[in-house]
């Protein structure tokens, strides 16, 4: 039998879990529109691409005629292995193009915004006089990323999966959400990037500028070091554990990536909450 103090503590615990997410639910449902235009805008990005491969593929033939036209620093750049399959025709056209550059410089400049925006408003004084630690406040804006994350990643897949079996490419639904199962850590790796900007400077527009240009820079850096003698630096950036084209082409999927980037993500959230916690508001 349920006690009425049983039930009392339940239902202070519900509401103490609502009161918590409070902040989330707000800035979550202020995202939640321009988060579905974004998912709509990729989504027609993924269906484009399916749509001209045929035609593509058709008109330059073999991988050697492509791949001997482009430069070498490009090739190793976008990790390009192969045109003569949609699977790698996706991957540089739309993953690592699309996902990898595009949405992680997106996921850091959004991130960018979560603590900056609100200090340079003027808006942090009047949140942290309200019941809330720094700690929860910082917690929930991040956490409110995972709508635009989740959102982006829920559309595109079911379109690739579609468009494939319709031109006769067809790529096994298992891979076609592994790639955007496993993109979902190093977004958020990306976010955290752009949120530990946005504690560290106080105006949005510089921690925006920090952000892409450190998230870029991280991209750039596995991109140019990679097959050289200085690949180990590339071990910095999180571009080196979300790899489409081992998804896609190869049909493996490295769990020990995942694990460092949720790493990677913990660490860039620590340190932005401790030097949040410092900071002088």
């Amino acid at each position: 039998m349920v006690t009425v103090t049983e039930t009392a503590t339940a239902t202070a615990t519900v509401t103490g879990v609502g009161r918590m997410l409070e902040l989330a639910r707000f800035d979550g449902r202020n995202r939640l529109r321009g988060s579905i235009y974004l998912s709509i805008a990729m989504a027609a990005l993924a269906a484009l691409m399916v749509w001209v491969f045929p035609s593509y593929s058709d008109a330059f033939g073999g991988d050697e005629q492509i791949l001997e036209a482009m430069p070498e620093v490009m090739i190793r750049m976008f990790d390009i292995q192969t045109f003569t399959s949609l699977e790698g025709f996706l991957v540089f056209e739309l993953y690592v193009f699309g996902w990898i550059i595009l949405l992680g410089l997106y996921l850091a400049y959004l991130g960018a915004g979560t603590i900056a925006d609100d200090v340079e408003r003027g808006r942090m004084d009047i949140v942290l006089s309200m019941p809330l630690s720094r700690a929860r406040v910082l917690l929930e804006r991040y956490t409110v990323l995972a709508v635009p994350i989740v959102a982006v990643n829920v559309l595109t897949p079911i379109v690739v999966y579609v468009g494939g079996q319709l031109i006769d490419e067809p790529i096994p639904a298992v891979d076609v959400l592994a790639v955007h199962l496993l993109s979902i850590p190093y977004l958020f790796v990306c976010g955290a990037i752009g949120l530990a900007a946005s504690v560290a400077a106080d105006r949005v527009g510089i921690a925006q500028r920090i952000a892409i240009g450190a998230t870029f820079g991280l991209f750039l850096i596995e991109s140019m070091v990679v097959d050289t003698d200085y690949e180990r630096f590339g071990a910095i950036s999180p571009t080196r554990y979300y790899d489409p084209g081992e998804i896609l082409l190869e049909g493996t999927y490295d769990l020990g990536n995942v694990a460092v980037l949720f790493a990677m993500g913990l660490v860039l959230v620590l340190a932005s909450y401790l030097w949040f916690k410092r900071a002088d508001i």
